[in-house]
C-alpha cells in the first residue's frame, strides 16, 4: 500500500481528472477501505481542498468549485506543457501577463516532486529569454525537455537532422543553450563532426539521445546565445529586405515587434529593418507597431498591404 502522503496526492490527482467516483471505486482504485479512504478525504479538506461527499448506498466524492483555486496535480507531460506555456507567456508582450507567469513560474518549479523538477527546471535554465511570437512549427515536448536536460546537465548529443535543403545528416553535439527566437525553437551548440558552432531547428531535429558523455563548456564566440542565432539568420539568404519608417519612436516600435529586427532612431521617428521569406510576416509586424508608416521597401510590400487592408474591410462590412 502506498504512504499516506503519496496516497493522498493519489486521491487528488484523481478527483481532479473526474468529475464524481463512487466511494467503492474510489476505494478501489487506491486499493484502500471505504474507512481510510474518508480519513483520506478528511485529510485533503484539511489542506483546504472543498470535497463533496454524497451520503448513502450509491455515495460518492467529488472536487467542487473554492474560494481560491487549490494546487494541481500535474504529470510529467502536463508540467512541460505548463512550463513551456508560462515561459512563452512571460516573453509576450500582453500587459500584466508576462509578470503573472514569471510569478507563476517561480511557485510551480519549486513545489514540484525532485524527478520532474528536474525536467522542467532544465527547460527553464537553459532557455535563453527572446521574443517568441509564436505561429511556427510544432515541436514535441519530451524532445524539448531531452535536449533541455543534455544542455543543463552538459551532456553530449546525437540525434539527425535535416538541413534546409533536405539533406540529411547525424550530428553529435555539446549542447549550450535553447533560444526560442521569433517562430521557431533552436538549439545553439558544438558541433563535434564540423568542429564549429551551430544552430539547429528544434523542429528539424530527430530522435535525440543523451550520451551520457560529460564535456567542459566551450567559450561561445558571441555575446550570448541569441546573439549567435539571429547572426546566423541573418547570413541566411531571404526572399525579402523590408524598411519601414515608423512616425512613433524606436523605443516604442523595439517594444511592439521584438528583438529580431533592427530598429533604429530616424528624424522624428525611427526605422526598421527586417530580412524574411514572407511578406505576411512583416505585414504583421507592420501591424503590431499601431503607429502611421511609410514602406521603403520592397516596392512588393505596399500593394500586399493595401491587399491585407481591403481584405479586413470586407470582413469587417
Amino acid at each position: 500500500m502506498a504512504n499516506t502522503s503519496s496516497r493522498t496526492l493519489r486521491l487528488l490527482s484523481l478527483l481532479q481528472t473526474h468529475r464524481y467516483w463512487p466511494g467503492s471505486e474510489l476505494a478501489d482504485r487506491l486499493e484502500v477501505s471505504v474507512r481510510t479512504l474518508r480519513r483520506d478525504v478528511d485529510r485533503l479538506r484539511e489542506l483546504g481542498y472543498p470535497v463533496e461527499a454524497n451520503r448513502g448506498v450509491d455515495g460518492g466524492y467529488q472536487l467542487a468549485a473554492g474560494a481560491a483555486m487549490p494546487p494541481l496535480v500535474l504529470d510529467d507531460e502536463e508540467a512541460v506543457a505548463l512550463a513551456v506555456g508560462l515561459q512563452a507567456a512571460a516573453q509576450g508582450g500582453v500587459t500584466g501577463v508576462a509578470e503573472a507567469s514569471v510569478r507563476a513560474l517561480a511557485k510551480v518549479v519549486p513545489v514540484m516532486p525532485p524527478r520532474l523538477r528536474r525536467r522542467v527546471e532544465a527547460l527553464r535554465m537553459v532557455t535563453v529569454p527572446a521574443t517568441f511570437a509564436g505561429g511556427g512549427p510544432a515541436v514535441d515536448p519530451g524532445l524539448l525537455t531531452t535536449v533541455a536536460q543534455a544542455c543543463r546537465d552538459t551532456e553530449r548529443l546525437e540525434f539527425g537532422y535535416a538541413a534546409a535543403d533536405g539533406a540529411r545528416s547525424n550530428r553529435l553535439v555539446e549542447p549550450f543553450r535553447l533560444v526560442p527566437l521569433g517562430r521557431r525553437w533552436y538549439l545553439v551548440a558544438y558541433d563535434l563532426h564540423r568542429h564549429d558552432w551551430r544552430s539547429f531547428r528544434l523542429d528539424r531535429l530527430d530522435a535525440p539521445q543523451r550520451t551520457g558523455a560529460r564535456f567542459r563548456p566551450r567559450d561561445l564566440p558571441a555575446d550570448d546565445a541569441a546573439a549567435f542565432v539571429r547572426s546566423g539568420l541573418r547570413n541566411l539568404p531571404t526572399s525579402y529586405d523590408v524598411e519601414v519608417l515608423f512616425d512613433a519612436p524606436a523605443d516604442v516600435v523595439r517594444a511592439r515587434v521584438g528583438r529580431w529586427v533592427s530598429v533604429e532612431e530616424a528624424g522624428d521617428g525611427c526605422r526598421m529593418r527586417m530580412s524574411t521569406d514572407s511578406l505576411d510576416w512583416a505585414a504583421l509586424a507592420v501591424g503590431a507597431v499601431g503607429a502611421d508608416f511609410t514602406v521603403v521597401a520592397p516596392e512588393e510590400l505596399g500593394p500586399h498591404l493595401r491587399a491585407w487592408g481591403q481584405r479586413f474591410v470586407r470582413s469587417t462590412g
